[in-house]
């Protein structure tokens, strides 16, 4: 595929994203106030929410890196992916309500503010804040990697790896810039949309013509890849910071609080759960399809890039634009959120009485900045995308506890709360950078034990606060209101 003709297609992709954008930004009520501008006000419609939860959900870690692990590991891949949905629509019936219920109760913009008001303390929500900041660069960054890496080889090097991760950055900037989440909720839908279509289209185009055999007589030459081979601490340690990455990864848990009723909420989860299933099979699918068709590839994150190679150029190019929109969606929701994270959470921890209009410019002015660093760490190039995510996620599992003690456990404070945060933080960082798995299993298996230890021993051994009762208590109150039945 020509660069040129990429750059094109990009540039027409961008323009209709621009154009949406820009009627969000018209709406009513757009991007006044911190409410306004990373919430929407609030009044995001039931399909809207299902297609930016997705599209935020779904990223580049899919088409690239899930492709790519499957290409590498096989089928056992599909067990770890399914592992994540199953857990996250529990998670999401279970917490989404309370989310919906305690935003409204107590005018919630970030979720490290949620442990602020919960545990009584800034200095808890504070934590949270750093640990967002530090551990999300990284997972953004992944997004980045996975457009390099895909303009670079369709491009056959013609367009660099540095300009596919400029591109990617510079149009998210823009998205999440001009109209907050209004503008990226309303992309995210056409997002969501493409990499649908395209992953069944490629997925046709595979199975109808690639092997017209039957995709069982393609794969006997890799036959080994139908067979479950993850060790037990490998599948565990992989599957672990996903199977909560709906109550840990902000990006998503800010999600939960812009629906507009207790429809959307309810439309958000189903919508959710339809869009997951189908596209990982499909994308577990092409990763076993690229293994008959490309087989030894040096990196499996080039495999969705080599599996394109054999497709049409227009087939390539909608799947290309599909990547590159899942990366933009995830990478304009974690800029949002660390913006907000980075207002609310810092600057008016540092400066209480700062009015919103001063709060919300710093919000804003944070957005490029997080964009650069973003930039900078993908340049560096530093692993595997699905290892660099999961890693990434890992350490955010540390705020686990924490948060199921918020809605759940009125003993829990914020000695706990904050104690359990850093120690899980610094168990994932710790043995990650030396490469250590006590008893065979991976950081994030021990980040979640130590960091649950520490939630319970601190908060026992540690004067009791009633915070937590009469938080629980309202959010209840307003959950039995707003969901009859629960």
């Amino acid at each position: 595929m020509s660069g040129s003709l990429l750059l094109a297609a990009i540039a027409v992709w961008f323009a209709a994203g621009a154009v949406l954008s820009y009627f969000a930004r018209s709406a009513a009520g757009a991007g006044r106030g911190m409410s306004g501008f990373f919430l929407a006000n609030r009044g995001i419609g039931g399909v809207v929410s299902a297609m930016t939860y997705s599209a935020t959900t779904y990223s580049a870690f899919m088409m690239v890196g899930l492709v790519g692990i499957t290409y590498r590991s096989g089928v056992a891949s599909l067990g770890f992916e399914l592992a994540y949905l199953a857990a996250t629509v529990v998670l999401l019936t279970l917490f989404a309500p309370r989310y919906w219920a305690a935003g409204r109760r107590f005018n919630l913009v970030t979720p490290p503010e949620l442990l602020s008001v919960r545990y009584g303390s800034r200095a808890t929500g504070g934590v949270a804040a750093v640990l967002s900041l530090v551990m999300l660069i990284p997972y953004a960054s992944v997004q980045l990697m996975g457009v390099g890496y895909l303009v670079e080889s369709l491009s056959g090097g013609t367009l660099s790896f540095g300009l596919g991760i400029v591109l990617a950055a510079s149009v998210s900037l823009v998205y999440s810039r001009w109209g907050g989440l209004r503008s990226v909720a309303w992309t995210d839908a056409l997002q969501a949309s493409i990499m649908m279509i395209a992953c069944l289209v490629l997925a046709w185009y595979v199975s109808a013509r690639l092997f017209p055999s039957g995709m069982m007589e393609a794969l006997r030459p890799v036959s080994q890849l139908l067979e479950v081979r993850w060790p037990r601490p490998m599948f565990l340690g992989m599957t672990l910071p996903w199977v909560f990455f709906a109550v840990t990864n902000p990006q998503v848990v800010q999600r939960l609080y812009s629906p507009r009723d207790v429809a959307g909420i309810r439309r958000m989860i189903l919508g959710f759960a339809v869009f997951g299933l189908v596209y990982t099979v499909l994308c577990v699918f092409l990763g076993l399809a690229a293994a008959a068709a490309v087989p030894g590839l040096p990196n499996p994150d080039g495999a969705m890039a080599a599996l394109l190679s054999r497709a049409p150029a227009p087939i390539a190019l909608v799947v290309t634009l599909s990547i590159i929109a899942a990366a933009v969606s995830t990478l304009t929701a974690v800029m949002l959120t660390l913006s907000s994270i980075f207002a609310r959470d810092v600057v008016r921890s540092l400066a209480p009485r700062i009015g919103e209009h001063v709060e919300l410019t710093a919000g804003k002015a944070a957005l490029p900045v997080i964009a650069v660093a973003c930039c900078i760490f993908a340049a560096l190039r530093p692993g595997l995308i699905v290892v660099l995510s999961s890693l990434a996620s890992g350490g955010l599992l540390a705020q686990a506890p924490a948060v199921f003690g918020a809605f759940f456990w009125p003993r829990g404070n914020a000695a706990g709360a904050g104690l359990s945060m850093i120690a899980g933080a610094l168990t994932m960082i710790l043995l990650t950078v030396w490469k250590i798995n006590p008893m065979g299993q991976w950081p994030s298996v021990w980040t979640l034990v130590v960091s649950s230890a520490v939630y319970v021993i601190a908060s026992l051994a540690s004067r009791p606060s009633g915070a937590g009762a009469t938080f629980i208590a309202a959010v209840r109150d307003e959950v039995k209101m707003s969901f009859p039945g629960m």
